[in-house]
């Protein structure tokens, strides 16, 4: 899960033209799927059970999402891999950090969703305005509204963690999960 590499390791790409030295990798804090291996996988089980019944992409993009407005790179990293495997357009995985801004990359269905999952993401105002929540449902059944719910909280926790615990992103294949 960590995929840790030593503080002093820096990566190095060469184009035709020019050598980039980029940065060393942190040091994640703590490998914390090893030391708490029954919380880790109580959190695989719930987010393969918060999942159901949702379409991938959307789930995607809502992972993206809530992960860029939490500052995990790692969960960035993952989703944003997964999500291109799955078909998604580079293009709409970059706007989504503007996505109200450039709406007509989303379908309202979409939207509703992204506006649902920054207001669960960001609870400084204290709650879910009415309006989002009533614009949610519009587009999703309840049962599906609750899923999105619990996917929506459940990325928020795998965030929490990935932010903690200094998780370093890069290492991430598709398909690899958790």
């Amino acid at each position: 899960m960590t995929n840790a590499t030593d503080s002093t390791t820096s990566t190095t790409s060469t184009t035709s033209t020019t050598t980039v030295e980029y940065a060393p990798e942190h040091t994640p804090r703590l490998a914390w799927a090893e030391l708490a291996p029954e919380v880790y996988k109580a959190m695989v089980r719930l987010d393969a059970a918060a999942r159901k019944g949702l379409d991938a992409t959307l789930l995607e993009l809502v992972k993206i999402r809530a992960s860029q407005l939490n500052h995990c790179a790692f969960c960035v990293d993952m989703h944003s891999k997964d999500a291109l495997a799955a078909g998604e357009s580079v293009e709409r995985i970059v706007q989504l950090s503007a996505w109200e801004e450039s709406g007509h990359f989303y379908t309202e269905r979409e939207l509703a969703a992204l506006a649902l999952t920054e207001a669960v993401t960001v609870l400084t105002d204290g709650f879910v305005p009415d309006a989002v929540y009533g614009r949610a449902a519009e587009h999703f059944e309840e049962a599906e509204l609750a899923q999105l719910i619990a996917s929506i909280t459940v990325i928020n926790a795998w965030n929490r963690f990935g932010v903690t615990c200094r998780l370093v992103p890069g290492h991430y294949r598709p398909g690899q999960h958790r």
